[in-house]
């Protein structure tokens, strides 16, 4: 695996290294020592899969506030999406700042989202479908939003939304969040 440090502290790129032969190929998509060596989550508490019907889809921006934040490594499995997370750490310098990945089944990379950030997608194609893996399970009590069109922080979603949950449509700005602490 190669580790590519984003703009984001903490945050990561993680791009397989596939070895192959004429039958196909193979990749380590997850090495606990690896992780630790670069002083990331290496325990993953869960993991779940989300698919997208339409190109243009728009999921996000979520986040789980303590004491269940939650690191997370996500993977396209099929088709591509525009990844993107949002810094919300009191205190850091990057607050409020976003990155991007590209994440796509035939490339395969993956982003490694540290404790403190949202995240979301759009869908580039059809029938998208991403694995989450979490480093705490899912609380309904502690999770968080931001809105995803917020002129504050200015993503530079690459479609226009086709598909937007109603939750989605009516999250605060970055001005109504509480930071993470």
């Amino acid at each position: 695996m190669i580790f590519t440090p984003l703009a984001l502290d903490g945050a990561y790129r993680i791009d397989l290294e596939r070895r192959g032969d004429k039958r196909g190929s193979f990749a380590r998509m997850f090495c606990q020592e690896e992780f630790r060596r670069h002083g990331l989550t290496s325990i993953w508490s869960q993991c779940n899969v989300s698919h997208s019907k339409l190109s243009g889809t728009l999921r996000g921006m979520h986040f789980q506030r303590p004491p269940k934040a939650d690191a997370k490594l996500v993977k396209c499995m099929a088709g591509s999406v525009f990844d993107v997370i949002v810094d919300l750490r009191q205190g850091s310098e990057t607050y409020g700042n976003w990155a991007s990945v590209t994440l796509t089944a035939d490339g395969g990379e993956m982003i490694y989202i540290p404790k403190g950030f949202a995240h979301g997608f759009q869908t580039l194609a059809e029938n998208a479908q991403l694995l989450y893996f979490h480093s705490d399970s899912y609380s309904p009590g502690d999770e968080g939003g931001l809105h995803h069109a917020d002129d504050q922080i200015g993503i530079a979603w690459p479609l226009e939304v086709t598909s937007l949950s109603e939750r989605d449509k009516t999250l605060p700005t970055l001005a109504k969040v509480k930071p993470i602490s």
